[in-house]
């Protein structure tokens, strides 16, 4: 949808069901607006990685609508990190940006600015399989920034951490809100969640307004 204000994703009366006809969640309201941390909560079920599929575009609702305004490139973060075993880390941070048609010397360049960033530039060399559950999760964050992405979705980042390495992630999820994307983070970890800006629970039975019932705004 072309831009019409400040880059955002608005929900209208959302729902999805189970093929059965039973809902996930129905009536949801919101706006994710960037530069802000958007918390999904709620139990196993609910259907958090539903709705981060739907913002994705992969996946139909089963009613309502998903509005997008100014947001053109998508990155998801998975639960498990997804990499090649076999490929550097450098090479998966510069893979978005050769994709984009930036010479190989730039990509490489801009990537090992953002592995440092990422406190990964000790490890660029280094296979991706070689890596610890904290690495290959700050590699995928840092694959995400090099992507420029306008919004962000992340599933349970940091399910599969320990509390150092979930804080580090946590911070890292933070700055790339603040690069300008629209972040999305679906998650249990209480602490991500108190970091978040906005926190939507999908475990409210009928959500008339994300806003009133489903949405915790925090200045």
């Amino acid at each position: 949808m072309a831009d019409a204000g400040p880059k955002r994703v608005t929900l209208r009366d959302l729902g999805h069901a189970y093929a059965a006809g039973d809902f996930l969640f129905r009536h949801l309201n919101a706006t994710l607006v960037a530069g802000r941390i958007h918390a999904l909560i709620g139990p196993s079920g609910s259907g958090k990685s539903t709705l981060l599929a739907i913002l994705a575009g992969w996946l139909e609702p089963t009613e309502g609508t998903v509005e997008k305004y100014g947001v053109d490139v998508m990155n998801w973060v998975p639960q498990l990190p997804l990499g090649v075993a076999k490929r550097s880390v450098l090479d998966h941070v510069a893979l978005p940006m050769l994709v984009r048609g930036t010479p190989r010397d730039v990509a490489n360049a801009e990537a090992r600015r953002i592995l440092g960033q990422f406190g990964l530039a000790d490890v660029e060399d280094h296979r991706y399989g070689s890596l610890s559950g904290g690495e290959a999760q700050r590699l995928m964050l840092a694959r995400a920034a090099a992507t420029r992405c306008d919004l962000l979705l992340v599933d349970e980042p940091t399910a599969s951490l320990d509390r150092n390495s979930a804080r580090t992630v946590i911070a890292h999820i933070r700055g790339l809100a603040g690069r300008g994307s629209v972040v999305v983070v679906a998650t249990h970890d209480l602490e991500l969640r108190d970091a978040c800006d906005d926190v939507v629970d999908l475990a409210a039975a009928q959500p008339v307004d994300a806003d009133v019932a489903n949405a915790e705004a925090r200045p």
